[in-house]
């Protein structure tokens, strides 16, 4: 939670922590949906923003059925029939944490709108080839746009989905110190995520035995997520002045993902 000084008063401002990656099969909506759960736990006002037109963040809140803080749901997805988006993308003037969950693929102006919103940026990655070499482009790509070094925001990355068999994620770790970025925790492929979900919940408001271990997992992204944010801090190693970095295969860590030229 932050404050901003108002003449003598302080009001209080959202931390909206955006969780995107353009490669589909991710784990976006698991991070999401956990997220938002645990500071529900706090009873700490949350918005979930799901700007994925399969609406699976909104469809896990309307399962919802525990007690204790309400999770609001705000739906942004791309505007079809008769619907009023910006009526239905309304976060609650109360709202402490804004979680929005990223649809697959995007780019362009949809992409902007929601970098408009963030403070952070987490960028969940699955154990595959495939997924670490897109994810790497997806973070250049990302990291060239203007905004994300004007507003200071915050990236971190999440491994989704680890198996104990496929421990490939070397080459992105490398690539991330390369560049000062923070590779926050492995959560394991656990059904425990799976039984949350369709229960309307998520792990921490589980029997603590059923995911004890998931629970220690994903402390790391509440604690990024929950920290401090320096709006003068630049050099800290979370936002890349990217003017003398070079993208070329010299770039410790690049070579071994195998960035698109």
């Amino acid at each position: 939670m932050q404050f901003v000084d108002v003449g003598r008063e302080k009001v209080m401002r959202v931390n909206a922590t955006l969780v995107v990656n353009s490669k589909g099969g991710s784990g976006k909506t698991t991070i999401t949906t956990n997220l938002a759960s645990y500071f529900a736990t706090q009873d700490i006002p949350t918005t979930v923003m799901d700007y994925d037109p399969q609406g699976s963040s909104l469809h896990w809140l309307r399962a919802r059925t525990c007690p204790g803080a309400r999770i609001y749901g705000a739906n942004a997805a791309p505007q079809r029939g008769g619907r009023i988006r910006s009526v239905e993308m309304h976060v609650p003037a109360d709202t402490q944490q804004l979680i929005i969950d990223a649809p697959a693929g995007v780019s362009g102006l949809l992409l902007q709108e929601m970098l408009n919103r963030a403070d952070r940026i987490i960028i969940p990655v699955a154990p595959s080839a495939i997924d670490i070499h897109a994810t790497a482009n997806f973070i250049r790509d990302l990291l060239l746009v203007g905004r994300i070094r004007a507003r200071n925001i915050q990236l971190a990355v999440v491994a989704n989905r680890v198996r104990s068999s496929m421990p490939v994620y070397q080459p992105l770790e490398r690539f991330l110190n390369s560049l000062g970025l923070p590779f926050l925790t492995r959560i394991s492929d656990s059904d425990a995520y799976v039984k949350a979900a369709e229960a309307g919940i998520g792990i921490f408001e589980m029997d603590p035995s059923a995911a004890a271990a998931e629970c220690a997992q994903f402390m790391p992204i509440i604690e990024w997520v929950g920290s401090q944010r320096d709006p003068a801090a630049s050099g800290d190693g979370k936002v890349i002045d990217l003017a003398s970095r070079r993208w070329t295969e010299r770039t410790p860590g690049l070579s071994s993902i195998g960035f698109r030229s």
